[in-house]
């Protein structure tokens, strides 16, 4: 009679043999990501662009500064060489980069401070950080985050603000303001390099009295080691580190390191000024030496931390940005305004990326913009089909990686809002539009309007013959290489839902039916 039992086990028995001797199919490693972003770093303020392998890459001379780690890490990178700022200043371009949204729609048109309710991340934003953190990943915010409205929250006197100047700039995010970094180091804003402070996950607040990037690099790398346990070691990882320098104060040595400005402080202003249109004898132009003193400090401490993920085994597995929120304009175009402006100094940002298993270092013109900076990390790091719907960035990941056919824009849009309404308590309840432009890989377009929402002034630059900008052109709308700006400026403030698409500002030039 069949022991049909025992044959059932044996059948049994040969399948799991079968299954341990057959090869394991195992999941690509998820590859970590560091995103370092200086505060008001230029992307004229690298040494790397007057070297052989570079020069060229951009039209202009490159600053008299000391960049070695930035340039031994553009050597084996991604280097943008027309990325941008869409709204080159500090608050909109946070709210862009960690929502793939303009800012118009991320909830942060204006820098954020307490007399401006209007302006603060939408708590209902997707956020790069949420979608991580739902993929396994550890998420860790280090230094400047200015993206909340400031409100008396100061967890060690309830009721206060932590900022006692008059609005407050400075505030403490709480936990569900935080859009899933699970580890928190971290203040709103607060211009003191060498007095910083930062909250922690609970809100403990620490004075280090140290320069900030070296401390904040210090703090960096004992999370990379793990020293005080704050990681899963077997989750990836994803860091975004906003140092505030080169951000102004930069106008002594209360504001950098002694070490940085003897390389500076001895050379004339018109050798460290020597843009074609910066002006050394401005009163600024006494704060070259120590804008650059900070720039060769951040290049110090990113080197640092990017010596840890060798040293650690995980260089290879990470992807690696270096980049800023806006430029620094620094007695060029004889303006005293750093940033929120469409000078090249300005709107340009610099932008580097490596990534594992990329196939070759090179420049690349890509005209990639604010917004679009979440949907290509995400591309790359593979979360393609986790991409919010919402995001008005485009995955630029396909051209970054040399995909035949990738999509790749012929322009970029530039934004500048100011306060509109005020109600009876000096509150701004609305900002208004007050200037919109266009950046293409030969020309810059800026159209400037007053309250009646009438033209007022325009700056027109054929960055090509132009390279720095002198020479504003005349403007004749109905010239063909206008109405092509205009049009590539109609489609995007449509596509970026802007107001003067929906109130159809200057319809007379701009032909909003038509985009």
């Amino acid at each position: 009679m069949i022991n049909f039992r025992h044959i059932n086990s044996a059948i049994m028995l040969i399948m799991a043999l079968a299954a341990c001797s057959s090869p394991v199919k195992k999941e690509p490693k998820k590859p970590n990501l560091v995103y370092v972003f200086p505060d008001q770093f230029r992307k004229q303020a690298m040494n790397f662009w007057d070297t052989p392998e570079f020069k060229g890459a951009i039209r202009t001379k490159a600053d008299p500064v000391k960049t070695p780690q930035l340039d031994s890490f553009a050597k084996e990178a991604v280097v943008l060489t027309n990325a941008v700022s869409n709204c080159p200043l500090c608050s909109p371009h946070r709210g862009s980069l960690f929502t793939g949204l303009y800012p118009g729609s991320s909830g942060v048109p204006l820098n954020c401070n307490a007399d401006r309710p209007i302006s603060s991340l939408r708590d209902d934003a997707v956020c790069i950080s949420d979608v991580l953190s739902t993929k396994g990943y550890n998420l860790a915010y280090f230094g400047k985050w200015h993206l909340d409205f400031p409100t008396p929250n100061d967890p060690a006197n309830p009721g206060n603000y932590v900022d006692p100047r008059t609005p407050a700039w400075d505030t403490y995010t709480p936990k569900e303001k935080r859009h899933g970094f699970d580890y928190w180091y971290s203040y709103g804003t607060w211009d003191v390099h060498k007095d910083p402070h930062y909250y922690d996950n609970k809100g403990n607040r620490f004075d280090p009295k140290e320069w900030s990037p070296q401390h904040e690099a210090d703090e960096v790398i004992s999370y990379l080691k793990n020293e005080k346990g704050q990681r899963d070691t077997e989750k990836p990882f994803a860091i975004f580190v906003s140092m505030n320098p080169p951000h102004n104060p930069y106008n002594s040595l209360d504001d950098c390191l002694e070490e940085d400005y003897r390389q500076y402080n001895s050379e004339p202003l018109s050798k460290l000024l020597h843009r074609h249109n910066a002006n050394p004898t401005m009163k600024k132009a006494q704060s070259a030496p120590f804008y650059f003193a900070n720039v060769t400090g951040v290049d110090r401490e990113f080197g640092r931390i990017m010596e840890q993920l060798k040293q650690m085994g995980e260089y290879e597995n990470t992807i690696v940005v270096f980049t800023s929120d806006h430029g620094e304009t620094m007695c060029s175009q004889n303006t005293n305004d750093p940033k929120n402006n469409i000078f090249t100094e300005a709107f340009d940002v610099p932008f580097m990326i490596r990534w594992p298993d990329m196939s070759h270092a090179r420049t690349d013109n890509l005209l990639m913009g604010t917004p679009d900076i979440t949907p290509t990390l995400l591309g790359l790091m593979g979360f393609g089909e986790k991409i919010p719907a919402e995001m008005q960035g485009h995955n630029y990941a396909d051209a970054l990686t040399l995909v035949d056919n990738a999509h790749r824009p012929q322009s970029a849009l530039y934004i500048r809002n100011v306060n509109g309404r005020k109600d009876e308590d000096g509150l701004v309840q609305s900002y208004f539009p007050v200037a919109r432009g266009i950046k293409t890989h030969q020309h810059t377009l800026e159209l400037m309007i007053d309250k009646e929402h009438q033209l007022k002034a325009t700056r027109f630059y054929d960055d090509n013959a132009d390279p720095y900008q002198l020479n504003n052109l005349p403007v004749d709308k109905s010239a063909p290489e206008v109405q092509a700006l205009l049009k590539e400026m109609a489609y995007w403030l449509k596509h970026s839902d802007d107001p003067w698409y929906n109130e159809k500002i200057l319809n007379d030039w701009i032909s909003y039916d038509g985009e």
